[in-house]
């Protein structure tokens, strides 16, 4: 299995990471899929202006290639490349990219799920959403805890 991953605060362009993930894969893959997240422009009744993303070098990437290393050791994987922006994003900006190939869709379904449950309450970001009613640092909520645990 080949993996990446990457932290950055650049956009990236899905057509060209998809395109990619089936160059490396050749004909193995059967199904490749993606998760793309975006920044949300409200929450609740709260209009949000942005998110600001920290990390930490280094404890970033390898707490996300903990979580591959796991989906890798639970399904047949061939391919998985996940992208993650820090740094000031606006409402509608990308902020992660998560593709997994796989020689059949299930494999692939389910690791895209479990990498996203893993990204939202394992790995090492700070996320802070400027909103209208004030800046609010960011947690994990108790359903994104129990998807997590449910895996």
């Amino acid at each position: 299995m080949r993996s990446a991953v990457h932290i950055q605060e650049s956009d990236f362009d899905v057509a060209a990471e998809w395109a990619a993930c089936r160059r490396r894969c050749g004909g193995a893959a059967g199904a490749v899929v993606a998760f793309g997240g975006l920044v949300r422009d409200r929450v609740s009744d709260d209009a949000v202006r942005g998110l600001y993303l920290e990390h930490y070098p280094g404890m970033t990437e390898a707490s996300i290639e903990a979580i591959v290393e796991e989906a890798a050791a639970r399904w047949a994987l061939l391919d998985v490349h996940v992208i993650h922006r820090v740094g000031e994003l606006a409402p509608q900006d990308q902020i992660v990219l998560v593709l997994v190939a796989s020689s059949h869709r299930p494999d692939a379904f389910a690791a895209c799920e479990f990498l996203m449950d893993y990204l939202k309450t394992d790995a090492v970001f700070w996320k802070k959403e400027r909103r209208a009613a004030g800046d609010t640092w960011i947690r994990a909520t108790a359903s994104d805890r129990q998807r997590r645990a449910d895996w």
